[in-house]
């Protein structure tokens, strides 16, 4: 069976959970400068580059995904969010993208498959694929609309280097998440489509758009339909909303996409507002009820956690919707579906 079918398998029998955030678990090791460098050798300081751990002291993200598994997920995102060529350079660590895609993806399928080992239950392992901090879609320069950093054929290139990588350390599936361009997210998925051809074998997408305001829409002016008309083309396992708000602010946007998408719905919202320090203070019985109207809506087939999410938050998601029903995927009719930055449905 293939990733795909036995992901959709599962999907049909429960409600399945993914994990929670990594930024912030990492920070409570209040790891150095030293422990992030590690004996790689690198010009510039490491310290905040979370990525790199899986190079310079890997049992950090291995007691994470071990904590999640052990929480109840099932499925492990690698620690690879700004594992690109883009973000790396400014660490100076570009030259060690590929690699760090690999060992982390190979971290955390080693880690899926013995929890698999103890229990029988499937365990996934999805590639993350972060945005880069580079848009294809605005201009850094409010004198010159005109103008991009990067382009295209280049961002592609980049996605493809990280792709063929996570693909390689035993990523089940590649997770394009915290869309806030939608042009970049569609470089990330021929980037992906690419690699399987390549290799001639089905590589599932999971797609995951953030919101930048409580009207729905992302960066670059998408709102939740349009993107998903946009994108509905790739076929992806997985599409859904990450990171944006908390629970409570994305309710209507995931029932908008609950009732449009022939593919199943994964939401993993932070753990609530972050205070005025920045903190993230929502406690995880307030997380796990609120995702669990989404589900006793029948409205979601995978849950999880952004930022401020731990593994209790994920433990108390897992105990609120053990039990329930899955979402039922819907048979829209068939007719042609363009997105700019709003939907337009051309009718009989």
């Amino acid at each position: 069976m293939t990733p795909r079918q036995s992901l959709l398998a599962e999907a049909a029998k429960r409600i399945l959970i993914t994990d929670g955030a990594f930024g912030t678990e990492i920070q409570n090791w209040k790891l150095s400068e030293a422990d992030y460098a590690g004996n790689l050798g690198l010009a510039k300081d490491q310290k905040g580059n979370n990525d790199i751990l899986a190079l310079s002291k890997p049992e950090v993200p291995e007691t994470i995904h071990r904590a999640y598994f052990e929480a109840g997920a099932d499925i492990a995102e690698t620690n690879t969010f700004s594992a690109n060529i883009i973000s790396q350079a400014d660490y100076g660590a570009e030259a060690l993208v590929k690699e760090i895609n690999i060992q982390s993806a190979r971290l955390a399928r080693r880690i899926a498959d013995e929890y698999q080992a103890r229990d029988g239950r499937p365990r996934f392992v999805a590639g993350a694929v972060g945005p880069t901090n580079k848009t294809l879609s605005l201009s850094p320069d409010v004198n010159d609309p005109g103008f991009r950093e990067i382009d295209f054929d280049y961002l592609k290139a980049v996605y493809r280097e990280q792709i063929d990588a996570l693909l390689e350390g035993g990523a089940d599936f590649i997770l394009i998440e915290t869309v806030f361009d939608t042009l970049n997210a569609k470089a990330g998925i021929m980037a992906a489509i690419e690699a399987g051809d390549s290799l001639r074998r089905d590589v599932p997408i999971m797609l995951s758009m953030t919101l930048t305001d409580l009207s729905g829409r992302n960066l670059s002016g998408h709102t939740v339909e349009a993107f998903w008309h946009a994108v509905r083309h790739a076929k992806p396992v997985t599409i859904g909303l990450n990171c944006s708000f908390g629970a409570e602010q994305l309710r209507p946007h995931v029932k908008t996409l609950a009732g449009i998408a022939d593919t199943l719905i994964m939401v993993y919202p932070n753990a609530g507002l972050p205070n005025e320090l920045g903190q993230y203070d929502e406690m995880p019985e307030t997380t796990a009820g609120l995702v669990k109207e989404w589900a006793d809506a029948g409205q979601v087939n995978i849950l999880g956690g952004c930022c401020g999410s731990t593994p209790a938050h994920i433990a108390e998601i897992a105990r609120a919707v053990a039990g329930l029903p899955p979402r039922a995927l819907p048979k829209p009719p068939v007719v042609t579906r363009l997105a700019g930055l709003e939907p337009m449905t051309m009718a009989g």
